[in-house]
């Protein structure tokens, strides 16, 4: 098997350049506890804290994603193997809306 480090390398170098380039700055503020934990967990896993955050705040607005209730709707949107689906009636459909919507400002901008 030919030596793939140059390579694999360079697959690395440029998907980090590409995630950096999507990066944008937020400036908010947290309670003084939780800064402590941020500062704690960032000297623990040897990061910074700015990183620690990006990370938390990406893996908690997944699981927020994850977890929005569907709530069935009155009206059919489609059959699946004979089964009627309901529409979503729940926060999902206004959350997505909301953000097609921003995200199209950003893209026009």
């Amino acid at each position: 098997m030919p030596n793939n480090h140059m390579a694999l390398l360079l697959k690395k170098l440029e998907e980090q350049s590409t995630e950096k380039s999507k990066l944008v700055e937020c400036n908010f503020a947290i309670t003084e506890e939780d800064q402590f934990k941020v500062q704690a967990l960032a000297e623990l896993f040897h990061m910074s804290e700015e990183a620690l955050v990006a990370d938390l705040l990406h893996s908690a607005l997944l699981e927020i994603e994850e977890k929005m209730p569907y709530r069935e709707g009155p009206k059919v949107i489609r059959v699946e193997e004979g089964d009627p689906v309901y529409e979503d009636i729940g926060p999902m459909p206004r959350y997505m809306a909301i953000k097609n919507r921003l995200s199209q400002i950003t893209k026009c901008a």
